[in-house]
């Protein structure tokens, strides 16, 4: 078979058998879309040979850039030891190290992992954690989450059960369990004192007031307090003003009500900090790690816990405390060796330290968007960044969701040899932490001139 006949039956068998995630299928059988053989740095090549920046980090995970020669090499070096053998009374030597180093550098309130695969899983263990803690402690009123619209914590039950959008999880209302919800922070504050001061303490210590007195009257049957570590990242990148985070910590404190916080996404630089949970000082009972986690290599989550929360969990066999939870491949060796690279990464090469003037620069350039006749809005965090696609600046209309605007702009990327998938009419910016500032300049340059070009 000749090669050009390979890779047309690649695109057939793409199409005719691969069910592919948060795509409508119908749309995409009628396209042409990239089928992905190589990486190099913070590009990716087609079966063609064709070159695309990759602008969304592969889906806000990767950190340090594709085909890392010492990312590669952690991987390459536990495979000629073993590839996997369960955790479940067992234990292996890279899971062990790297429990031991994500301890030493998250929060010190944080003191144990329990490992899994993605950040739903990571998330669905913190629920379960939480409501199970309660219930150890002989608690069992306290059995109900608070959680924020808007909010996107994966897609496992639990997880789309504390989430809050609506076109995500709508569908699957009748399998979820109530929560209580509090309006997202940033829309709020966008509603009541305007886009200008959204991100103000002052309008942080406005929103807290509603939500305190939710929890005055509720807090004895509150298990947990679960919301994103700084923004909602699927929902738009609406970031939290200023305070928020620390706030719901203190209320947290106050109630008796354990503080879950999500890092999937903010975690391992992408908020200018390792975790973002660090820019207000807060220190959760709770915490999910995924994405960035092993430098955008290797499925692996983790979920933290304080020393409190732990020994509830601890007693005689036959009193049945113990979590039961686990996955056939919790803790792989593999993944949790290229993760230990990954931090030898972060330090070896400065890369927080490199990727401070680049957010300062993003910041710069984001002004430039609001310029543009069909732009709305305009949010970052850290290195993180939404631009808001709508039909009708004056009255902020949005374009119809049918018309899929933000697609557009994405498939103009696409010619100008970037790879971009937007959330609904939000164009994302969300590159490699490593990517240069002359590639970030043309990131932005680009999404300028695909953005105009709506206008004709």
């Amino acid at each position: 078979m000749e090669k050009k006949e390979e890779l047309k039956l690649y695109e057939e068998w793409d199409k005719r058998y691969f069910w592919h995630p948060f795509t409508q299928m119908k749309v995409y059988e009628e396209e042409e879309n990239v089928i992905v053989e190589r990486g190099e740095g913070v590009y990716i090549y087609d079966i063609y040979g064709n070159k695309y920046l990759d602008g969304v980090a592969s889906l806000w995970c990767n950190v340090h850039g594709h085909n890392h020669p010492k990312l590669n090499q952690a991987v390459i070096e536990q495979t000629k030891k073993i590839a996997h053998f369960t955790t479940l009374g067992a234990s292996n030597i890279p899971a062990i190290k790297f429990a031991k180093r994500i301890v030493d550098i998250t929060p010190k309130k944080l003191q144990h992992v329990f490992y899994s695969e993605d950040g739903s899983e990571a998330m669905e263990i913190a629920i379960k954690i939480a409501y199970h803690y309660w219930h150890n402690k002989g608690e069992k009123e306290k059995n109900k989450f608070i959680t924020l619209s808007e909010a996107y914590h994966g897609d496992t039950i639990g997880s789309v059960s504390v989430g809050g959008i609506n076109i995500f999880h709508e569908k699957y209302k009748p399998l979820l369990f109530d929560v209580y919800k509090m309006p997202s922070p940033y829309l709020e504050a966008v509603k009541k004192v305007g886009r200008e001061k959204a991100l103000e303490y002052k309008t942080t210590k406005l929103l807290i007031e509603e939500v305190e007195d939710f929890v005055f009257h509720l807090h004895q049957e509150i298990a947990g307090f679960v919301l994103e570590a700084g923004v909602q990242g699927a929902a738009g990148i609406l970031p939290f003003p200023e305070g928020y985070l620390k706030e719901i910590r203190r209320i947290c404190d106050e109630y008796n009500i354990l503080m879950i916080v999500d890092e999937v996404a903010t975690g391992f630089g992408r908020s200018g900090k390792m975790f973002a949970c660090e820019k207000e000082g807060v220190e959760p009972d709770i915490m999910a790690l995924g994405k960035g986690i092993t430098g955008g290599y290797l499925p692996l989550a983790a979920t933290l816990v304080s020393d409190d929360i732990y020994k509830e969990f601890l007693g005689e066999f036959g009193e049945a405390k113990h979590f039961y939870h686990g996955h056939t491949y919790t803790g792989n060796p593999i993944a949790c060796n290229v993760a230990l690279a990954n931090l030898d990464v972060f330090e070896e090469e400065n890369t927080l330290e490199k990727l401070q003037p680049k957010i300062k620069l993003l910041e710069e350039r984001l002004k430039e968007f609001w310029e543009l006749k069909h732009v709305g809005d305009v949010r970052q965090f850290g290195f993180m960044a939404g631009v808001e696609l709508v039909k009708d600046k004056e009255k902020n209309e949005p374009f119809p969701y049918g018309e899929r605007t933000g697609f557009k702009v994405a498939k103009s990327m696409l010619k100008k040899g970037i790879w971009v998938r937007p959330l609904g009419d939000v164009m994302v910016i969300m590159p490699p932490l490593v990517i240069k500032e002359e590639e970030l300049n043309y990131f932005i340059d680009s999404l300028k001139e695909s953005i105009k070009e709506l206008e004709s």
